[in-house]
């Protein structure tokens, strides 16, 4: 039995953690796998990813050095100290240091709430991140889910190639013995020992294809030896689906709207900050002087307004606004592209199904009724050998297509599950 579906959850790392998981029943080992060895499921598999993965680490520092950025907007701008000397090094009464005036005086920016403008553009760049790095994860579990399927579908792809092979010896042994028998010609166990070889060869390919994908597997959480010798799951089974109306009412819970969502935020923040930085800052500064003639002290104070046109941000106000209106125009053609990948992904699984359906109760019964017909035909010489292997031929080419279009049902699930962010997969059994 097979369960797909999405769990939106929170990570001791990182909040709102998306992975997609997948629940299989355990199955036999196949032949010639290692007894004993670790059999991982894929829950395990993208738990694995989602804690090791070398690119999500690496996207850890990301995130910190954008609430670094965050710290910092929430600093004010440090205060001026300013000393000022006056009526010195001069002529006449002003000679040397005698009629010296000294100012010391600490200036400071008034920021017109710049600074909270600052601070409400660095958090929704954090919200920005905390999104991206939700949706990262979601892509490194359904790149897990995808090589899973590759090697619980070389798994399926060997467990066949051993039954073809077996069924090459037992024909190869009917042949045998009917040549002793002096009923076939020696050319047949020629042809059926070629045979035999070839099916031999076939499962070799399918066992390093087998080794390669386990390899590629682990790498997701950047092993490079995989511990385990095979996956678990039943790749035949047939899961029931839930309705495409009810999957197209579920679009918005698409990753991308988040990110989406949390781009407008920062845009608008983006906005208010250019309106704020519009008019120029005024600096204030007070402090004392010290006139030397009298020893006197005075208190003085200023201000400092710059000149110019009241507007001193136009430039990057239309910029601003720009942005977030091309972002608002973005969620609706997201909305579109996603709708119609999602009907022509459900399309595409549905055919599968249909494939898988047609296979197994329609094409593969009647053939494996052939062959046992066409070998008892076959032992009594009313067959040819050539007669048997085509039907042997096309009832394991019927097995293979079973299993390659379970690949594409489970592919399509995969996709369409990353698409919505929700299940649509419940489990059920082989009738």
């Amino acid at each position: 039995m097979w369960f797909f579906f999405l769990i939106p959850g929170k990570t001791a790392k990182r909040a709102a953690v998306s992975c997609l998981v997948l629940l299989t029943t355990t199955v036999s080992a196949a032949p010639g796998l290692e007894a004993g060895k670790h059999t991982i499921s894929l829950h395990e598999a993208v738990t694995r990813t989602i804690e090791h993965n070398p690119h999500l680490r690496a996207f850890d520092y990301q995130l910190k050095a954008q609430e670094g950025r965050v710290m910092q907007a929430g600093r004010a701008p440090s205060p001026e100290l300013s000393l000022e000397l006056e009526d010195v090094l001069g002529t006449g009464a002003h000679r040397g240091m005698d009629s010296a005036q000294t100012t010391l005086s600490i200036g400071w920016v008034l920021e017109h709430g710049i600074r909270q403008r600052h601070i409400d553009a660095a958090r929704a760049g954090s919200s920005l991140f905390s999104v991206e790095a939700d949706i990262k994860q979601l892509d490194a579990a359904a790149e897990t889910a995808r090589r899973y399927l590759v090697s619980l579908a070389y798994q399926a792809r060997r467990v066949n190639a051993d039954k073809t092979v077996q069924l090459a010896e037992e024909t190869t042994d009917t042949v045998r013995k009917r040549v002793k028998a002096g009923k076939t010609p020696e050319a047949e166990l020629s042809r059926a020992l070629a045979e035999l070889a070839r099916r031999k060869l076939q499962r070799e390919d399918i066992e390093h294809e087998l080794l390669s994908a386990n390899r590629r597997l682990a790498a997701q959480w950047g092993e490079t030896t995989p511990d385990f010798a095979r996956v678990e799951g039943d790749i035949i089974s047939r899961p029931h689906l839930t309705s495409f109306e009810t999957l197209k009412s579920r679009v918005q819970q698409n990753p991308e709207f988040a990110r989406l969502l949390s781009d407008q935020r920062l845009k608008k923040a983006e906005l208010q900050l250019a309106q704020a930085q519009n008019r120029a800052s005024w600096q204030v500064n007070a402090g004392v002087r010290h006139i030397a003639s009298s020893n006197d002290m005075a208190f003085v104070t200023g201000i400092t307004i710059p000149f110019g046109k009241h507007a001193r941000n136009p430039g990057r106000i239309a910029e601003a606004s720009a942005d977030l209106e091309k972002t608002n125009l973005h969620e609706k053609a997201m909305q579109i592209y996603i709708e119609t990948t999602l009907y022509v992904m459900y399309e595409k699984l549905q055919h599968a199904l249909h494939v898988i359906d047609a296979l197994r109760d329609e094409i593969i019964p009647p053939l494996e009724q052939a062959l046992s017909e066409t070998r008892r035909a076959y032992n009594l010489g009313r067959y040819s050998y050539l007669e048997l292997r085509s039907v042997q031929a096309e009832l394991l080419d019927a097995h293979n297509a079973l299993i390659e279009s379970s690949v594409d049902a489970r592919r399509s699930i995969i996709e369409i599950e990353r698409l919505t962010g929700v299940s649509i997969a419940q489990a059920t059994s082989n009738p």
